[in-house]
């Protein structure tokens, strides 16, 4: 699945002078890591935002964003915003923001235990 390179180039540009960036491939689209922990990603024409639960409810109304469901389960924390809410560089750089802001107290994904065989 590819994804948008123009606002690939857009969230770069915007994230170009921070600290501990790192860009990973992801879920068939493009992830920035912030931290170690993933922040936005861009998937086909979409950008991904992890944002505080607290305020997700909030932001669902704001125009373009709707919730992230990967697993047909609603990801809460997580949404997607369409183009319509990208287009600007404002509303762009408030997604950024805002996930940003969420990111110093998200969880960083640990590494998954399995168990031994007996």
């Amino acid at each position: 699945m590819a994804y948008n390179q123009l606002l690939a180039n857009r969230v770069r540009q915007y994230l170009m002078n921070l600290p501990h960036i790192e860009e990973k491939a992801m879920m068939g689209g493009l992830t920035f890591m912030v931290n170690h922990k993933m922040c936005v990603g861009i998937l086909q024409d979409d950008l991904m935002a992890r944002i505080d639960p607290a305020v997700y409810e909030t932001v669902l109304e704001q125009e373009g964003c709707r919730e992230m469901n990967f697993t047909k389960k609603p990801m809460k924390g997580f949404v997607f915003v369409a183009p319509e809410g990208t287009d600007t560089d404002a509303k762009l750089h408030y997604w950024l923001n805002l996930a940003l802001e969420f990111n110093p107290k998200a969880k960083a994904a640990g590494a998954k235990k399995t168990k031994k065989n007996r």
